[in-house]
């Protein structure tokens, strides 16, 4: 899978060229050779995620597919989800394409570089997942556990939700829902 999308260059705000893929070896190393030393110094709740592992256990599952954006030659986003065992939790008899993991390059993040290099990253992946969601015949329906440095975004992406799961360590349930 390979689909041309826009991201904003923020140094001078305009949409620049970028690519959305399946997630390939490239991705990986682009992860554990760049992103990772920088998200280890960093406080960012994701900083002990690792890509590579989560590849390595999700790969080989049809349940899950995972993703990246490219732009200028480096990853700028990865993101993993479920596509097939997660329901809404607004309506239980509707299934939804549910995030696993999604994650922005350290440099396209606000907390970490101001200003940051990229934007639109995660809405763009984000958006994959409703479309996702749409070919799956589960009309747009995308739920996700928000890390809370992520809730504001998910907030303003008109996701609902938003109440701590205490199944999942009181992480936040966000879900775009629509009857």
């Amino acid at each position: 899978m390979r689909k041309n999308v826009k991201i904003i260059r923020s140094s001078d705000e305009r949409l620049i060229d970028a690519v959305l893929s399946s997630l390939a070896t490239q991705n990986l190393d682009d992860f554990e050779l760049v992103w990772k030393p920088q998200l280890q110094t960093s406080i960012a709740e994701d900083r002990v995620w690792d890509w590579v592992k989560k590849e390595r256990i999700y790969a080989a599952s049809p349940n899950y597919e995972s993703y990246a954006v490219e732009c200028e030659g480096m990853t700028q986003g990865l993101m993993l989800i479920d596509t097939r065992f997660h329901r809404s939790q607004i309506e239980s008899s509707r299934r939804l394409v549910y995030i696993s993991f999604l994650a922005t390059a350290p440099w396209n993040r606000s907390l970490i570089q101001t200003p940051p290099s990229y934007r639109a990253v995660g809405s763009v992946l984000l958006q994959f997942a409703r479309e996702r969601s749409f070919e799956l015949g589960y009309e747009g329906l995308v739920g996700l556990h928000a890390l809370s440095e992520s809730v504001s975004f998910y907030a303003k992406m008109g996701m609902i939700g938003g109440e701590p799961d205490p199944d999942r360590d009181g992480l936040p349930y966000f879900e775009w829902y629509r009857r």
